[in-house]
């Protein structure tokens, strides 16, 4: 079973949870103000073709295949103002993305990233949340391996780029679940799209 089929479940399964919970029991509206930590996982998609990749790495050459199916995993900080504007500190793996080159040799690019987004919410219930972000990052990606020319110099990249999203939250007081896509801008040729499940515990 793929990792994006484990994550379609996971998020379905939170979603059902959360649905039979609310008619269960009635659920008290936090605190407008408050710190929250949380911890996220899913997959990561590369947005871009191969000649945007190639101007990003600077191969000078086009002959390669990208594989772009990996796990990514983030850990994020934040404060809520109010019901309705918060900010966020973030780390993320942003996953390995591997090149093949047409005699089978192949180069990987990993990625990283941390920096701050404002959250703009829209809280429908006391217990879920919509959301929007937008935001910058300070990333890296190291560039591993060779497509196949000993003459290609690849070298690793870094930069300061936007970073924006959309989600839902489910709000179980102290508790929060999250899913998530953003986009990650590494670079006018390279961008990373991220889809996770989070979870995360108010103080």
């Amino acid at each position: 079973m793929s990792n994006r089929t484990l994550l379609c479940i996971s998020l379905t399964a939170a979603t059902l949870v959360v649905a039979n919970g609310t008619q269960a029991q009635t659920y008290h509206e936090p605190h407008q103000q408050y710190a929250y930590l949380g911890l996220g996982t899913g997959f990561s998609s590369l947005e871009n073709d191969r000649d945007e990749v190639d101007n990003f790495i600077e191969s000078g050459g086009r002959n390669f295949s990208i594989d772009d199916d990996d796990n990514v995993w983030k850990v994020f900080a934040g404060y809520q103002f109010n019901r309705y504007l918060a900010v966020e500190a973030f780390y993320a793996d942003l996953g390995r993305v591997r090149l093949r080159g047409t005699d089978g040799a192949s180069t990987d690019l990993e990625s990283t990233a941390y920096g701050a987004s404002v959250v703009g919410q829209l809280p429908v219930t006391h217990w879920f949340t919509p959301f929007a972000k937008i935001g910058a990052a300070s990333w890296e990606t190291e560039v591993r391996g060779n497509l196949g020319d000993a003459e290609l110099n690849l070298q690793d990249n870094d930069g300061f780029d936007p970073v924006y999203g959309l989600g839902a939250q489910f709000n179980f007081n102290p508790v929060l679940i999250r899913a998530e896509y953003e986009r990650y801008d590494l670079d006018s040729d390279y961008t990373i799209d991220t889809f996770t499940a989070s979870v995360g515990f108010r103080f």
